[in-house]
């Protein structure tokens, strides 16, 4: 593969009227990419794309608030996260952002969370994170069950400080880069501060696509733009980033 995205949506329904499309422009540019869950059907949805294509794979999971009247099962995650195409568990994790930060709501949001890092422990599997306005709840969590010492533990759209990155690569996680490096300098440092070897690349597509598609839907091949970003922050050759962040996501999926 000459080029990786961590993580997108493509089973999602902004894909439906042109996906043949957006697919045909990833086997031009020779990439690779795994195909988010964030409930069950969509990663049920996401394995089937998966299976289709030999350029994808699937990571399978619920999202802490997209789809709140989901109960975890984990049984039937379970059954999904053991086919061969499924190379992670997630996106799962804490979003104190989008849900009122009430005792019980965080309460129920950790229970979750714990049940995927089980389930990652139980298939070896990876495990992708979504964290947003909870990150000291979300790395005392890593550190207490000692995730990222068993399985690969990828924070997913890290747009944090260098200072938060440190904490996360202590922890010994895989930071995921997003779009939104590419509209500013506020996350530099975080780029300075993550070694080439513990880095991941993403679109989160369909959506914050890169600089210069901002605005627009996103998809897998803008991916590239994020490297380029990376890149010119670390002041080194943009094929030496894609090069590290596809040897990553090779390890890190077990690929």
């Amino acid at each position: 593969m000459r080029l990786f995205d961590a993580h997108c949506h493509l089973q999602l329904p902004q894909y439906d009227a042109d996906r043949g499309a957006v697919l045909a422009r990833m086997q031009t540019a020779g990439m690779g990419a795994v195909v988010i869950g964030v409930d069950y059907e969509t990663s049920k949805a996401g394995l089937e794309l998966a299976k289709q294509h030999d350029f994808l794979w699937a990571s399978v999971g619920l999202h802490p608030n997209d789809n709140k009247d989901e109960y975890f099962d984990i049984s039937k995650y379970l059954e999904l996260a053991q086919d061969p195409k499924v190379v992670a568990i997630g996106e799962c994790g804490l979003d104190y952002f989008r849900t009122e930060e009430t005792p019980d709501n965080k309460a129920k949001q950790k229970t979750r969370f714990l049940a995927h890092i089980d389930l990652a422990q139980k298939v070896n599997k990876a495990l992708i994170i979504h964290c947003r306005n909870a990150h000291d709840d979300c790395s005392s969590i890593l550190q207490k069950t000692g995730i990222a010492t068993q399985v690969p533990v990828v924070i997913h759209f890290f747009t944090g400080s260098g200072e938060l990155a440190q904490k996360y690569l202590d922890l010994g996680c895989y930071l995921s880069f997003p779009g939104p490096i590419t509209y500013t300098d506020m996350y530099d440092d975080s780029i300075r501060v993550c070694p080439l070897d513990k880095m991941l690349i993403e679109t989160d597509a369909p959506f914050a696509a890169p600089v210069p598609f901002r605005g627009k839907r996103n998809e897998p091949a803008f991916v590239v733009e994020v490297a380029k970003k990376i890149a010119a922050v670390k002041n080194v050759d943009v094929e030496k980033v894609i090069q590290a962040t596809v040897q990553n996501a090779s390890s890190v999926f077990h690929l």
